[in-house]
């Protein structure tokens, strides 16, 4: 059976990526979770001073693109692959709201976009991939059978991610969260290099009401009719 690219776009905290994961698993094929990738360039960008709360050096962090290798090794305790850079497991450092409130300024660094797609291209290349992010449809794999654009109101994702949040022990408030989902979605959808956009060919899922079952459902069918398609060609 020919293996097909999967490429999911949309807002932060859309459930794009508990969504990717499940189709992977579910057809067998390797899920790359973009967006933890400028996650991990952020974190060592955090690490090593190039950005906080009052400047960000972004020289800096350019010229030390060459020395951040990010990778992601199966963890077959949790079902999936989870991001490590430079050869430590970071997968659940980067999933904080300090780190959420500077990714988006990483991301529009286009040096940083540059270094991460071919990346992403290269783990993409012989299809068989399930891959979630900004700009998977658009820029990283324009060709990808299947094409998703993933969208909820800025509330319901700011409650998912608070959620989330309160349940890993942080102490955040829900008000901070809305601020931080608002500001990402300005942020990554007016970027000069790549904005978040729907793909001309993407199908628009609103997953405000859905339950995850039916998410999951809804896209399973749309990626096996693509499957099929896909055969007949």
């Amino acid at each position: 059976m020919k293996n097909i690219t999967i490429a999911i776009d949309g807002f932060s905290s859309t459930g794009k990526s508990t969504v990717a994961k499940q189709i992977a698993k579910h057809l067998g094929y390797v899920y790359v979770d973009s967006g933890a990738m400028y996650r991990a360039v952020t974190f060592y960008a955090m690490q090593h001073g190039f950005i906080n709360n009052n400047h960000f050096d972004v020289e800096g962090l350019v010229a030390s693109l060459k020395a951040i290798t990010i990778s992601f090794k199966f963890n077959k305790d949790v079902g999936f692959a989870e991001v490590y850079l430079n050869g430590t497991n970071i997968e659940n450092d980067i999933r904080t709201l300090e780190v959420s409130s500077f990714v988006s300024k990483v991301a529009e660094i286009s040096e940083v976009r540059q270094k991460l797609v071919e990346q992403q291209q290269q783990l993409g290349k012989n299809g068989g991939v399930v891959m979630d992010g900004r700009d998977i449809g658009t820029v990283v794999f324009p060709d990808a059978e299947l094409k998703l654009f993933m969208t909820a109101s800025a509330e319901t994702r700011a409650e998912r991610r608070y959620a989330e949040l309160i349940e890993r022990g942080e102490t955040v408030t829900y008000e901070a969260v809305l601020k931080n989902v608002q500001e990402r979605d300005y942020t990554d959808s007016n970027r000069e290099d790549s904005p978040l956009t729907k793909a001309k060919d993407a199908i628009q899922i609103d997953n405000s009401n859905m339950s995850l079952q039916e998410q999951f459902n809804n896209i399973l069918q749309l990626a096996k009719r693509t499957l099929e398609n896909s055969e007949k060609l």
